[in-house]
């Protein structure tokens, strides 16, 4: 079974074959550009915890029962659903802030009196995850440091009076976490890029605007979004990551999505995105080589909606069966959480990191830094999942195992535990088959919640 071994090293062995700092030149082109291996720290991290905050946090509105499309109960694009003469939202807008009032009168409100980056960066590192993501801007333009690019809609100058996106990269990196920045290629009210003339839009505000944001704040993730409009070139996305990946000072931890252009999702840039399932859905289940990422929220919508409900929230144990399974299917997990308006994160939202954190607290070892399982089956409807790492195999079981584990294709192993518990793990080996026997357990000896992984140490090495 030496080739089994080689083909669940394989993915590890080709990045680490490349250096993440790599002395390459890279060329103005896609080719060249899409060489580039998504660097290990990356890969290794697993999990990480996406933010959306800005003025969309002040209306914190989207409908939720009343709609059915995903994209319709964001929040986040209050603005243009007020712009595309939405009836719920402009309902709500003039109900709730007067038939004349407009998205920027929602700037001075956005005060984040109560945004404590110290008390964000705790919880984010109990959460168990690895990166920080946060929008430094969104599709309405409003900016989360002080842009010269956007004078008089900025956070510094109009609202919080704050460096927003300063404050909290200190404190996540005080904690160990990596930071990292979505920024939206596009601007919904921005009569620059409304009037469509590309080449003033990218070489006076995009460009300029990106580059000052990663020389001021080294964010290690670049997530871009909005790209839909128009094609990388026209949105000269290859000059950008040229000068990324040569000359910025990050040039060699960076890693970016797939975001550049309505023709690269999971074809061009870094790792590949998924959103909600949608968009390239394919790779969450596919046997694929390329690195790539799940993002959602825990509730219905990405920005803060004050209408959510429990019913809308994921509970603590979807939540871990969603990392279980993204990751073994061989991806990464951005779980989004919207703080409100003061910047006060919902306690659900805090109560599932927390959660999260305690069940990797004890099977942590099970997630960062595996592989998938080429030869594991098909997951269809499965409570069983399979992650590697060196020799070792460990198996997630989301439900506890009524009977005995079957997998085929392992002849030898070395041992049989399960991660967090002292029991002993019955097992036998034959006809190419691992049996593996459950130990009693019960509320008193459980090792955690929700989830429990059984750790099969140098199988097939004999």
């Amino acid at each position: 079974m030496r080739t089994y071994i080689i083909t669940c090293l394989q993915p590890l062995l080709f990045v680490l074959s490349i250096p993440t700092g790599i002395a390459q030149k890279f060329e103005n082109s896609w080719q060249s550009l899409d060489a580039r291996p998504v660097p290990e720290w990356w890969s290794d991290a697993k999990f990480g915890i996406f933010v959306h905050w800005g003025l969309y946090s002040v209306p914190a509105y989207a409908p939720v029962d009343e709609v059915e499309g995903v994209y319709e109960k964001y929040a986040e694009h209050y603005l243009m659903r007020l712009i595309d003469k939405n009836k719920s939202f402009t309902d709500y807008h003039k109900r709730n802030y007067g038939p004349n009032s407009t998205y920027a009168d929602f700037a001075p409100i956005f005060k984040a009196a109560f945004f404590d980056p110290d008390k964000w960066a705790d919880l984010f590192k109990k959460s168990g995850a690895g990166y920080v993501v946060l929008t430094s801007k969104h599709h309405d333009g409003y900016c989360l440091w002080p842009s010269a690019q956007s004078k008089g809609w900025n956070s510094v100058d109009v609202g919080p009076k704050r460096d927003i996106i300063n404050d909290l990269s200190i404190s996540v990196r005080r904690t160990g976490l990596r930071f990292g920045l979505y920024y939206s290629l596009l601007e919904w009210n921005n009569p620059l890029y409304t009037s469509g003339n590309m080449e003033e839009w990218t070489t006076q505000h995009m460009i300029p605007q990106m580059k000052d944001l990663v020389t001021k704040y080294e964010p290690e993730i670049i997530f871009a979004d909005g790209e839909w409009d128009y094609t990388s070139d026209k949105l000269k996305s290859t000059t950008f990551l040229t000068w990324l990946y040569n000359e910025s000072p990050v040039k060699n931890t960076v890693v970016v999505n797939d975001r550049w252009g309505k023709e690269t999702r999971s074809k061009h840039g870094g790792y590949y995105t998924t959103e909600y399932n949608l968009i390239g859905d394919t790779l969450t289940t596919g046997r694929i080589e390329h690195p790539w990422e799940e993002s959602r929220g825990i509730g219905t919508s990405y920005g803060y909606n004050q209408f959510e409900t429990t019913a809308h929230y994921y509970s603590s144990k979807q939540l871990i069966d969603l990392l279980i399974e993204k990751v073994g299917n061989g991806g990464n997990l951005l779980l989004n959480i919207g703080p409100d308006a003061n910047g006060l994160i919902p306690v659900v939202m805090e109560e599932r990191l927390l959660a999260i954190g305690k069940w990797l607290a004890v099977n942590g070892e099970a997630i960062y830094g595996t592989t998938a399982w080429h030869e594991r089956p098909a997951q269809d409807d499965t409570d069983v999942y399979y992650t590697c790492k060196g020799n070792d195999l460990y198996i997630h079981c989301t439900q506890w195992p009524q009977k005995e584990i079957m997998i085929d294709g392992i002849h030898a192993v070395d041992n049989v535990t399960l991660l967090g518990s002292d029991r002993r793990v019955k097992f036998k080996t034959g006809k190419n088959k691992l049996r593996i026997i459950p130990p009693d357990i019960n509320p008193a000896n459980m090792p955690c919640e929700h989830a429990w992984v059984f750790k099969i140490k140098d199988f097939n090495k004999r």
